[in-house]
């Protein structure tokens, strides 16, 4: 750990998340106060206006005999302030498993720790942002943000199931060509969006082994990336010109892997031919409207077509787009009307089986995650959705959890009914 604060001291506490009876986070590790120091300033790297807190090392955690999960470290000060770190301690082997896929290239690209994300930079504008951020730098917020609003309530649901899990994340599956052999299922969670294209064929040759997949969130596998080593076999560093793809220089001698949006050109492949949707827009806020109400996803849920649930679609969403790359057949479960930037459109669940009898499930909405602790008072307000929303996507995330781990979906659950044309009358 690399630690900058004013406190004369701190300690830090190591909490695995899961259920554990209702607790949903156990204490694993406490360290003695530690004394505290203030770092030198970070680095700032203007070619790709990278910025980089090069930091000493203040202590080293050891997480021998730690079982596989997501964990927060939680940093407490003398004077009373408080930070995380999110940490995933990996599986040895996802083999008969379901495969929970943190999306730390995400936290990243969304992290302004330092002035500077993927999105702004220190003006606050597009064109001054960063071509490529590290992970040598503390996260902003809370340090937590995106893993507590995104991944947490997932995680909690899954240990409570009980069913076999493996922990990984999507540099993982970059890295290991071995990360998703024999997995059940995988699972992507609510914002998802930067992978690099090992990860994608990774996880579709799973998907083609007869692996499940799930996209419980939106605008999944949308930027493509590229991340580079720092120490050897680190990945320390995610980079993504996006629409400046043009002045990467490794582009030069690798024309076949621009940085930017994967349904882009130089080399096209919407993310719709591995999750059923494309990513449409932002923002919205509007209801998730069943329309496949007998499907077996909703089995038990006691949903009508047309019911509603309000603000669960948001804030940004997919839809079925069916003049794009599209596995067929596929069912789309929920069609809810909405408005983007003053624009109409639908956000869209889908279902399909692969040839493999692989089921993927796409939820179509960012929220999804955050649905499950709809009516609670975990994580605040929730977008204002209630209860009855949190027993919804609960249920349905349930049926969704215990079929997929069973093995390729379509051996042990109906196969979908395609009903694109009659959605979209084409």
């Amino acid at each position: 750990m690399h630690v900058s604060t004013t406190a004369p001291g701190f300690t830090v506490s190591a909490y695995r998340v899961g259920w554990y009876g209702g607790a949903r986070a156990r204490l694993v590790w406490r360290s003695d106060r530690l004394p505290g120091h203030r770092a030198p300033a970070a680095r700032f790297l203007p070619d790709t206006r990278t910025v980089r807190a090069d930091w000493p090392r203040t202590t080293t955690v050891r997480t021998d005999g730690w079982p596989p999960g997501a964990y927060l470290l939680r940093l407490d000060a003398d004077h009373g302030h408080q930070r995380y770190v999110p940490l995933v301690v990996r599986s040895p082997s996802a083999e008969g498993r379901t495969v929970v896929m943190h999306a730390v290239a995400t936290w990243q690209a969304y992290n302004t720790w330092g002035g500077y994300d993927l999105y702004r930079g220190h003006d606050g504008s597009y064109d001054s942002r960063a071509y490529a951020v590290s992970f040598d730098r503390p996260y902003n917020a809370d340090g937590a943000e995106k893993f507590l609003a995104y991944e947490r309530a997932l995680v909690v649901l899954a240990e409570r199931l009980g069913i076999p899990l493996a922990y990984t994340t999507g540099l993982d599956v970059h890295q290991d060509r071995d990360a998703l052999r024999g997995a059940r299922a995988v699972l992507s969670l609510g914002h998802d969006e930067y992978w690099t294209p090992e990860q994608r064929q990774r996880v579709a040759e799973a998907r083609d082994a007869g692996t499940n997949l799930a996209f419980l969130g939106a605008n999944c596998c949308y930027r493509r990336i590229r991340p580079q080593e720092g120490p050897p076999g680190e990945l320390r560093t995610v980079v993504c010109y996006k629409t400046d793809y043009r002045r990467d220089p490794y582009l030069a001698s690798h024309p076949r892997f621009p940085t930017n949006d994967f349904r882009q050109a130089p080399a096209p492949d919407p993310e719709s031919r591995l999750i059923g949707v494309l990513y449409e827009g932002f923002p919205t806020d509007a209801p998730y409207v069943v329309h496949s109400p007998d499907h077996w996803l909703f089995e038990g849920t006691g949903v009508r077509r047309g019911d509603r649930f309000d603000h669960l679609v948001g804030v940004e969403y997919d839809r079925v787009m069916p003049e794009m790359p599209t596995p067929r057949p596929l069912e789309i479960l929920a069609h809810s009307p909405l408005v983007c930037r003053g624009r109409s459109s639908h956000a869209d669940s889908s279902y399909y089986t692969a040839p493999s009898g692989a089921g993927v499930f796409s939820t179509g909405t960012m929220r999804w995650v955050e649905g499950l602790m709809a009516g609670t008072t975990e994580n605040g307000r929730n977008h204002a959705m209630d209860a009855s929303t949190g027993a919804f996507t609960t249920r349905t995330t349930e049926n969704l959890l215990r079929a997929f781990a069973e093995g390729p979906a379509a051996t042990v659950r109906p196969r979908p009914r395609d009903n694109v044309a009659t959605v979209y009358a084409v």
